[in-house]
């Protein structure tokens, strides 16, 4: 594994979400000394919060899976989930999801075998059940032969992949059981039911591409969402980023919110100082570079060569507000995390991923509805006399470099017309008692710096994976490491944490 070359006693992390926190609790269990530089007034990064009248809601990820790579980070600085302030308490969610359909039918997804089986055979019958077992099967042999290997694991080239005995082995084992084929008809194989087939091939979209084009591999997020177990922390996902920066701070690490670093000063090849608006240097040794790779890529040297197109991830609108409680206790079929399935299934996804400006908004929507109070009560409100939770309601749409719309106007009449067919698939009272106070758009990602518009970074298509993906290395700058959803491993909590930990160790040169 190549590291930093040289004294990398200093370190200073930029972004404080939960990459930069997973590699600033790496780097000071290891001795470094560490200052994180965020921009905003909070930590969290794309974990965000909304404030509205009276609550909050989680603003970006809602979806916890692989808890322990938290407490991995913790325990890096001898913490862990009661010792820091305050404590972290997690909930599993059982279901872990609500998925409702079309045609009017609703499945409970269990991330207990036993449960699913049942909950199978009661909605698709029981030869399907028995489909289900060895679908869940084949997902286990795909994380146990990926995780370790090609997730948990810094690459220096392709090369890597059979560079060794066991890693051409776990390779192999990937190319016999399918990985490289295609996601979704590798389901198909497995189970019959349509219905199933979206449950278990949707977590594509947090990859980027569609069920259909999607590599097996990518199997490993259905493992993680519908075997693994979901998790909820009590006050919300914000949560997480504050048990980890006050574990960080705890241990004698520096944390500097309101400090936006507008440029790196390099030696040759070498960045020496970090500097921020306020007009405070930072002598470095080393520096892990958090922001989103447009962004990031205005604090990194020139690039020798010009950088091939980075084929970019759907975006998403997501509307947040409150209801009334006697508005939701009327639906049935929903819960913490509600996916409210279209019927248009394969056409959704070629809308929302087609490329050069060719894309479109759902014609036939699903949607993913979050109710957090549904798991933590402590999350409701009282307003006018009335109990009040909040909610939110999140749509999948093409970033803009797919579709260039103007969502300055578009925003509001898109949630109003995602409302009315909500009321029309059953939701009763939504359009009308849902206030709206808060709508993210991708005009919303794009003004914070996220390229094309979009929260989920690159797509995991073939060039964009694994060593294809772009490096946390390649930077242009001898002790610059990357960390977060643009690089290695990828998007999603687990990934970007584990991402967090890979730049550290490129830095300190510990596995």
């Amino acid at each position: 594994m190549r590291v930093v070359s040289g004294r990398t006693d200093r370190v200073v992390v930029v972004g404080a979400g939960l990459s930069g926190l997973a590699a600033a609790l790496h780097l000071r269990g290891s001795g470094r000394e560490v200052t994180v530089l965020e921009r905003d007034p909070t930590v969290g990064g794309r974990v965000g919060i909304h404030t509205g009248p009276g609550y909050e809601i989680d603003s970006g990820a809602t979806v916890l899976t692989m808890p322990e790579l938290v407490s991995e980070a913790l325990a890096a600085v001898g913490a862990d989930f009661e010792s820091v302030e305050p404590p972290l308490r997690l909930r599993q969610l059982e279901p872990a999801y609500h998925a409702r359909f079309a045609d009017g039918t609703a499945l409970e997804v269990h991330s207990d075998a036993e449960s699913m089986a049942a909950e199978v055979a009661r909605v698709c019958g029981p030869a399907e059940a028995t489909r289900y077992r060895r679908l869940r099967a084949w997902l286990a042999r795909l994380y146990a032969a990926e995780f370790d290997r090609f997730i948990d694991a810094n690459f220096d080239s392709a090369l890597d992949l059979v560079s060794s005995r066991p890693a051409l082995a776990d390779v192999s084992t990937l190319v016999r059981i399918g990985g490289f084929g295609r996601l979704g008809p590798k389901v198909a194989r497995f189970v019959r039911d349509p219905r199933l087939q979206r449950v278990f091939t949707f977590q594509s979209l947090y990859a980027g591409t569609s069920p259909a084009t999607a590599l097996g591999i990518y199997g490993v997020i259905a493992h993680m969402d519908t075997s693994m177990g979901v998790y909820f922390p009590d006050g919300g996902m914000r949560t997480i980023a504050e048990a980890m920066a006050s574990a960080f701070t705890a241990a004698g690490g520096v944390l500097r919110l309101d400090s936006e670093v507008t440029r790196i000063e390099y030696d040759g090849d070498r960045a020496r100082r970090v500097h921020t608006a306020d007009g405070v240097s930072h002598e470095v040794d080393a520096v892990v570079l958090t922001a989103d790779l447009g962004g990031a890529q205005s604090l990194l040297p020139p690039p020798r060569l010009p950088r091939r197109p980075v084929r970019h991830s759907p975006s998403a609108v997501v509307a947040h507000g409150t209801i009334p409680v006697e508005v939701t206790r009327r639906w049935t079929g929903s819960g913490h995390h509600t996916i409210d399935f279209g019927a248009e299934w394969e056409r959704t996804f070629a809308e929302i991923t087609a490329r050069g400006g060719r894309g479109r908004l759902m014609s036939d929507p699903s949607l993913l509805l979050t109710r957090p109070a549904c798991t933590d009560e402590n999350l409701l409100l009282t307003r006018d006399g009335q109990s009040h939770e909040p909610l939110s309601v999140l749509a999948p749409c093409p970033n803009l470099d797919s579709a260039p719309l103007d969502w300055s106007a578009l925003g509001g009449p898109y949630v109003r017309e995602l409302l009315a067919e909500l009321e029309r698939r059953g939701y009763t009272g939504i359009a009308e008692h849902f206030r709206v106070d808060l709508v993210d758009t991708p005009q919303t990602w794009a003004d914070r710096g996220m390229s094309a518009g979009t929260p989920f970074a690159a797509a995991h298509t073939f060039a964009q994976t694994g060593p294809f993906r772009r490096g946390n290395l390649d930077t242009g700058a001898s002790n610059v490491v990357l960390a977060g959803c643009g690089t290695t491993p990828g998007v999603g909590v687990p990934t970007v944490l584990v991402s967090g930990k890979l730049a550290a160790q490129r830095i300190s040169g510990s596995r």
